[in-house]
């Protein structure tokens, strides 16, 4: 379970995150939504520890996210992953595995690049992918260590609809196998395809946690949620 605890955080003086708590449920896949600024990626570096709150405290499996045991069975993918440009996909990934205590051989790398959609591009330097294929492979490093939480900022971004479908049935497999699955997305009818429960930010302060189906009411999650931002910006 990931456990956050009133945390807040400011950044050169100015609070980018308020008072924030929730609860992610073991096995579920949860979904930040907000506009740009609201304060998702920063709550999703504190929740994978590489920035600290200010206040308040974050628990995955009841240690924080600092914690050697629990960096273990963490991946993460972030907004804009960067790359050893003149390696291959296959290289990288090698490369990556290789940073665990237990990795993944070379033909185990190969078949999570076939998984992403990146097979026929296992041997091609990564300087030459275009921006949908580094979001492929970003998924790929994020879990290259078979982790039980998945934490993603953007990881549909520059996807066409044939790589963000083949993403979301991964991120469907994880839950089916009991992952943990945390990412942000503005891309709103995605995240109602398969997100169990939403968090709203607005401002850095969290203005809904629960299920998508109770917080849409019916209606489509973008229109409801389009709804709640206005309600709380009146001036757009």
């Amino acid at each position: 379970m990931i456990e956050v605890s009133h945390i807040s955080k400011d950044i050169q003086g100015c609070k980018v995150v308020r008072d924030v708590s929730f609860v992610v449920r073991p096995g579920s896949v949860f979904g930040f939504l907000g506009q740009n600024g609201a304060g998702k990626t920063t709550t999703m570096k504190m929740l994978v520890g590489l920035n600290q709150p200010g206040a308040g405290q974050i628990t995955i499996g009841g240690k924080a996210p600092t914690h050697r045991s629990v960096r273990e069975k963490i991946g993460f993918m972030p907004e804009t992953p960067h790359y050893y440009s003149h390696l291959t996909g296959l290289e990288f990934l090698t490369f990556c595995s290789a940073l665990f205590r237990v990795s993944k051989n070379k033909q185990e790398c190969v078949e999570l690049l076939r998984e992403v959609g990146l097979y026929d591009a296992r041997d091609v330097t990564i300087a030459n992918y275009s921006k949908g294929m580094k979001q492929r492979l970003g998924f790929a490093q994020a879990l290259v260590n078979d982790p039980d939480y998945v934490f993603m900022d953007e990881p549909l971004d520059g996807l066409d609809p044939i790589g963000r479908l083949a993403l979301k049935k991964i991120i469907l497999g994880l839950k089916a196998k009991g992952t943990t699955v945390c990412f942000n997305s503005h891309i709103l009818f995605d995240v109602e395809e398969v997100c169990d429960e939403i968090g709203i930010l607005h401002q850095g302060a969290l203005v809904y946690a629960g299920p998508v189906a109770a917080f849409a009411q019916g209606k489509s999650l973008e229109e409801r949620f389009v709804a709640k931002i206005q309600s709380l910006t009146p001036t757009i």
